[in-house]
């Protein structure tokens, strides 16, 4: 059995530096699990309480089948599929790298994944811990959770945020919340010890606004953001989609700034951008365009592409010159280069069932990336695929499971 040895760089120096945290590379890890008074004399650089420090990243799957509640998360360095507690009735499952969230119509149930990693801009610490179960937010379909290192913010659908403490999740249990205030369209996002969030400033436009991490106003860069959809944190940056392209929201020495991506064209509202994708810690996003094409968005160069596909289910890619993943309805995974939109490799069919179109981030089948890996699960098959996407797509490993896999998030990243 192969094991994955590459390292993987998930999320900005930024959110190592939180306000909730203090700034120096000790205490960061200090705070990383249940507080303490200090490590013995003798703890070594990146010492976490409570938890093991590892050489090469601990990526873990977590996997749900909605109609059972089964739920399992699988090892990927052992192999070893572990029962949780069963969560029915999940309607989506998403994660920020280590939590897991269980939307259902009773609430978000968070489990802690056991596994994550703590990225100091010039090296990266990994960890693992006991898998837990944290509990049940309030919050049915249509919350979104947006987490960095201090804090997670929870959006309901109606734009009313909560601010929850991480550390309090670190130690097992959900701890109190306090509200945000005032309605926000889109999730509230945290970033570079902030909040970012999207206004209607009763005028007939949508603007960002910065809060700090005691809820006040701090910011609000003059730019807007038409109908927005779908949004994603990077090394540069929060991209925010919107109707004409995408905003990207930039903090420098304390100032914040936001700059429109715009496609360049007009592109109908069913071709748009708003389901975003890609490995953590790059630069490059991925987006159904359509049923038939992939939108990759370079936010290094500012730029979009537009690549046409077959059908498309599912799309992922880990940027920096790696091809663009695209699970098809023929079953099979197809690679394409991203700068030429030459189809370039493909697998043979995989998936047990053949999946419908733009199913991604609602249930069944999904493209997870990280920096040496791609993961797909069959749910029919009650399998889940290891791609190994340097090497033409080969599939690397095979791993059976006792439960259909319809829900799948990665963590450890």
């Amino acid at each position: 059995m192969s094991i994955r040895r590459n390292a993987t760089a998930r999320a900005s120096a930024a959110f190592a530096a939180v306000a909730l945290l203090t700034t120096g590379c000790a205490d960061q890890d200090g705070n990383a699990s249940a507080p303490r008074t200090g490590p013995p004399a003798s703890a070594p650089h990146g010492y976490v309480a409570g938890a093991q420090e590892a050489a090469e990243q601990q990526s873990r799957l977590l996997l749900n089948d909605p109609e059972t509640g089964d739920t399992r998360v699988l090892d990927l360095i052992t192999g070893k599929a572990h029962e949780v507690s069963r969560r029915q009735g999940t309607t989506e499952l998403t994660t920020d790298g280590r939590f897991g969230y269980f939307h259902t119509t009773g609430g978000t149930h968070v489990l802690d994944g056991g596994a994550w990693m703590v990225d100091h801009g010039d090296h990266v610490h990994y960890y693992r811990t006991r898998i837990r179960d944290i509990g049940r937010i309030p919050g049915g379909p249509g919350t979104r959770i947006r987490g960095d290192a201090a804090v997670a913010a929870v959006t309901d659908e109606d734009g009313r945020a909560r601010i929850y403490r991480r550390t309090e999740w670190e130690k097992g249990k959900v701890g109190a919340s306090r509200a945000l205030a005032g309605a926000h369209t889109g999730a509230v996002v945290p970033y570079a010890e902030h909040l970012l969030a999207l206004t209607d400033d009763g005028k007939g436009s949508t603007r960002v606004v910065v809060y700090d991490r005691e809820g006040e106003r701090v910011a609000s860069p003059a730019a807007e953001c038409e109908d927005p959809r779908g949004d994603a944190v990077t090394r540069r940056g929060v991209v925010l989609g919107c109707a004409d392209g995408a905003l990207l929201v930039r903090e420098s020495h304390g100032a914040f700034t936001a700059e429109k991506i715009a496609y360049g064209g007009d592109v109908p509202e069913a071709e748009r951008a708003t389901d975003f994708r890609h490995r953590a810690g790059s630069d490059t996003l991925t987006a159904p365009a359509g049923d038939r094409a992939v939108w990759v968005l370079d936010v290094t160069e500012r730029t979009w592409t537009r690549v046409k596909t077959g059908p498309v289910v599912a799309a992922n890619t880990a940027g920096e010159g790696s091809v663009l993943i695209v699970l098809e309805t023929d079953r099979s995974l197809h690679g394409y280069d991203i700068a030429t939109g030459k189809h370039v490799s493909a697998t043979k069919p995989l998936l047990t069932k053949a999946p419908e179109s733009g199913t991604d981030g609602t249930g069944g089948p999904a493209i997870e990336v990280d920096r040496s890996r791609a993961y797909l699960n069959d749910p029919a098959g009650n399998r889940v695929y290891e791609i190994d996407y340097n090497d033409n797509l080969r599939v690397a490993r095979s791993f059976g499971l006792d439960i259909e896999p319809d829900l799948m998030v990665e963590t450890g990243r």
